[in-house]
């Protein structure tokens, strides 16, 4: 039997062992009064871990592995029946492994993000599932390069990852509370098809992108609202190629990349402009649903990422699910709208469909989680380093109107993965940095995974030590990223 069907039946039989131990009961009967409910106690299943990870999207996967690396029993507790987050269901390029080092002329070129977020492009880079990093020539002011994934394969290869590594892998399983004692929290709260069951661990990482581990352990938070709502659909039957020129001839070309595309060198896969200027009708009606131009593939006859935003209305929120399901609704709709600009005005995409969407609405921000420290803009755009860095990053979402000085990097402290106030408790993702404007870097794919692998990494030392999140000893995590191949500037 070789390694890689060892590994799944491994998984596999880890999930039976998850069943067996999660037997149900009969239902016992609370008791109503008003409007309210009282649930009648019951005794639940309980499973032991070292490390507990929520949400298993682009920085919990990374969270999960290198916790999982050090020789931690981990478990990786998603709500959806797969792995991948924002980077499989916004489809968008991941940003960025490197510096943006194209509009400083002088300025080295240095990927900075290396480590587990690495092995995983090489990974899907091998079977076809990424372009890996060819380099922008078309707006190159915003990104350097263009790391376009395949969303389906991203899925694939993070679960197989997974169960190399020995995670134990709860798919379609909901945090639903948290159990804490003093300072520190001893145990989540999950309900599955399974029922209702409690997960004991040493130490625990949020990644839910909402807070929501965070939010139910105690932690203090806000909730900003400060972005938009996001869906993105994949459309099939067009023609990037037909696309380029619907730019090309009116100089509206904006974002241009090219790469490998269907297995061929020298192909377009990343490629965005001016909607009013090839097209004022166009751009008129873009405007109106909040569809960007910008589109990647690694396919031909394929557009993976065409993204439609929604400003929630006043009084609405991320975290109320009305407002969502409003949300969900209303982007649905703009998504056909926007299916069909592109077959009346796009040439070669006359018989578009949407071949993939998000199943739900994409957020920004959800809860802010109050760490030890909290990124400043000026941390960002300065290049700032710390004497407690865990890994350097050099993208910035808002470039080139805000760009990090010189084509620099900077490295962002340990301390501000650490939930203030709760000692065995990281937060990583888009839950950190409350200034918008530093947000708008630490908030994308490849810096959730850099902060993913150290939170992982600190989580399983803190467990393997018993000692808390600050008792931990810089020097010790420092090696430890190292040897994870973590880079760090010198």
């Amino acid at each position: 039997m070789n390694r890689r069907h060892f590994s799944k039946q491994g998984m596999l039989l880890g999930m039976g062992a998850w069943t067996a131990a999660s037997v149900h009961g009969p239902g016992a009967e609370g008791e109503r009064s008003g409007q309210t409910y009282r649930e009648a106690p019951r005794d639940l299943p309980v499973r032991e871990f070292d490390v507990v990870v929520a949400g298993g999207g682009t920085a919990g996967v990374i969270a999960a592995l290198a916790a999982a690396r050090q020789g931690a029993q981990t478990i990786l507790i998603e709500r959806r029946g797969y792995t991948g987050g924002t980077a499989t269901e916004g489809g968008t390029g991941i940003h960025s492994f490197y510096n943006l080092w194209k509009p400083f002329p002088g300025v080295k070129k240095r990927k900075v993000v290396r480590g587990i977020p690495e092995e995983l492009i090489d990974r899907l880079v091998k079977i076809g599932g990424s372009s890996g990093y060819p380099e922008q020539t078309g707006r190159s002011d915003y990104d350097s390069v263009a790391t376009c994934v395949d969303t389906e394969l991203y899925k694939l290869v993070t679960m197989e990852m997974l169960a190399e590594s020995g995670v134990f892998l709860a798919v379609n399983t909901l945090v639903t509370g948290a159990i804490r004692q003093g300072d520190r929290l001893e145990g989540v709260l999950t309900e599955s098809v399974n029922g209702r069951e409690a997960i004991y661990a040493k130490a625990f990482i949020d990644c839910t992108a909402f807070g929501d581990l965070c939010a139910f352990g105690g932690a203090q938070f806000t909730t900003p609202n400060d972005y938009p709502v996001v869906n993105s659909m994949g459309l099939g039957n067009v023609s990037i190629d037909q696309y380029f020129d619907f730019f090309k001839k009116a100089n509206a070309v904006g974002d241009y990349a090219e790469g490998v595309r269907s297995g061929e060198e020298n192909r377009i896969i990343r490629l965005g402009g001016s909607f009013a200027k090839a097209s004022p009708e166009f751009g008129a009606e873009a405007a109106k649903i909040g569809m960007s131009s910008v589109t990647t593939t690694v396919h031909d006859n394929y557009l993976m990422f065409i993204k439609l935003n929604l400003t929630l209305p006043e009084g609405g929120s991320t975290l109320n699910r009305d407002s969502l399901a409003a949300a969900e609704l209303e982007l649905r709709r703009r998504m056909y709208q926007g299916m069909l600009l592109f077959r009346k005005y796009v040439p070669g995409c006359e018989k578009a469909f949407i071949a993939r969407t998000s199943p739900s609405v994409c957020i920004r921000r959800g809860r802010l989680i109050q760490c030890d420290y909290d990124m400043t803009h000026e941390d960002v755009v300065e290049a700032r380093h710390f004497d407690d860095d865990v890994f350097t990053y050099g993208f910035h979402d808002s470039a080139p109107r805000i760009q990090i000085k010189n084509g620099g990097a900077y490295g962002l402290p340990y301390r501000a993965l650490c939930v203030a106030g709760i000692e065995n408790l990281w937060a990583a993702g888009m839950l950190i940095t409350s200034d918008h404007r530093a947000h708008m870097s630490t908030r994308n794919t490849v810096c959730c995974m850099g902060q993913g692998q150290a939170a992982g990494t600190a989580a399983a030392l803190c467990a393997a030590k018993r000692c808390g999140a600050r008792e931990l000893k810089y020097p010790t995590l420092r090696e430890a990223l190292e040897k994870g191949g973590v880079y760090f500037e010198a």
